[in-house]
């Protein structure tokens, strides 16, 4: 069983969701794409797998921290003991936040969340499955300070549940709440990558350390969202080391050893000499064109079923870890992780994706058969072999329809030669 907030608060996530979906509509306004969506999610499951199977890493460090020694005995019966707590966490978040914008390793670790060319709710969702590694250990000192691990925690999560309301265009500026927090408008701004915005308003639930720091920008022009140099891809691995894989690159390039360091340690944009200097961060082109694929609606369908059973996969896994052997937990994170690849592929026209997707389709019943023998029965094993077999079908359909999309669509982009 698990007492994760964030996992509890899942429903809430989808409903708050739909409801925005409803308002854009009523609004006339297009503010979802399903591959940019879906994408979010699947990053977002990532994170969620990070923390389940790191949890020792991620929690246990702080429990022993807490239980080695502490300054002061602060109990969870006061109030204030709350307060101080949640404003301390604020406090730590921005700086942890901000560095992570001005420090290239830890934007590697950041840059996941602002991939998104689209700014909705699924974008609160969309985060780097390597950041609660690094965002941890700058909560520590808490621990030594003698704030109880239970209290830190529920602290935390109602940090983070904050910020998931703030991921919209459907709510404009709110009067005199924009003075203290953080709001809709603020965090626009802070995943805009006009000029004037980037590395603005970093704050969690008040706006005041960015204005108190010098980071503090108000929403003025329009914001056009996303990162300077665009990630491309719907795969959700990938995007988690696009941005690693550039550093070590660049590192790999530079002569000078100081500099191979530097580029880890260096703010985004940083070159050394010898790979081009400092590159500031590009004006906004005219019309500017999001990032997309065209594909067929069959393969949308397809997607979204897919997605649900992962997340039927990861709930199982989630709710059930204790139950199971280690092996098998990991087991099960490999076969969320490769459901979401698939899904990508498939968005991306992938050759390969199909095919991947006839093999995990296969491998899932039969990855799910040890749990017979942990107490569970055959239920499970049962409704994934289900599950799996009406994905065939779907598969199936679906590879049909996509050829049809694709013979309709060169007839059209490509008219044969007259003769």
């Amino acid at each position: 069983m698990t007492d994760d907030p964030i996992s509890l608060a899942s429903p809430a996530f989808g409903l708050l969701i739909a409801i925005e979906l409803w308002v854009a509509r009523r609004q006339g306004r297009k503010l979802y794409r399903l591959n940019d969506s879906l994408n979010d999610l699947a990053t977002g499951i990532l994170q969620q797998m990070t923390v389940l199977l790191l949890a020792v890493v991620v929690i246990g460090a702080y429990v022993a921290i807490y239980e080695t020694g502490h300054w002061l005995d602060l109990t969870a019966q006061n109030a204030w003991t709350w307060l101080a707590c949640y404003m301390a966490i604020d406090f730590i978040y921005y700086w942890f936040h901000r560095w992570s914008h001005e420090v290239n390793f830890l934007w590697a670790a950041h840059v996941v969340h602002h991939q998104s060319e689209e700014y909705n709710l699924t974008v609160a969702l969309r985060q780097s499955a390597l950041q609660p590694l690094f965002s941890s250990i700058f909560y520590w000192p808490l621990a030594g300070i003698g704030f109880p691990p239970a209290l830190f925690a529920v602290s935390l999560a109602l940090n983070t549940l904050y910020q998931f309301w703030i991921h919209t265009r459907t709510i404009d500026k709110l009067g005199p709440l924009e003075w203290v927090l953080m709001t809709p408008s603020h965090h626009r701004v802070h995943h805009g990558r006009n000029p004037i915005y980037i590395d603005r308003n970093h704050g969690a639930t008040f706006i005041f350390w960015d204005k108190l720091f010098g980071t503090y920008e108000p929403e003025g022009e329009e914001v056009h969202y996303g990162i300077t140099t665009p990630l491309a891809s719907w795969n959700p691995i990938w995007a988690n080391a696009q941005y690693w894989v550039e550093l070590w690159r660049s590192a790999a390039r530079t002569r000078a050893w100081r500099d191979k360091l530097l580029v880890f340690l260096k703010p985004p944009g940083w070159f050394p000499d010898d790979l081009g200097g400092f590159q500031a961060p590009p004006e906004i082109e005219p019309n500017p064109q999001k990032f997309d694929i065209d594909y067929a609606p069959a393969i949308g369908r397809y997607a979204v079923v897919q997605l649900a059973l992962v997340l039927v996969l990861l709930a199982a896994l989630t709710f059930g870890q204790a139950d199971l052997d280690r092996w098998l937990v990991w087991l099960w994170a490999a076969l969320v992780s490769w459901g979401l690849v698939d899904i990508g592929g498939l968005f991306e026209g992938r050759g390969w994706a199909p095919r991947s997707e006839r093999l995990r389709l296969i491998a899932i019943p039969l990855a799910t058969l040890p749990v017979a023998s942990h107490g569970v029965g055959w239920l499970l094993p049962l409704l994934f072999a289900a599950g799996s077999l009406l994905s065939f079908r779907m598969a199936a359909l679906t590879a049909a329809s996509a050829r049809a999309h694709d013979g309709a669509k060169l007839e059209v982009d490509e008219p044969a030669p007259s003769p």
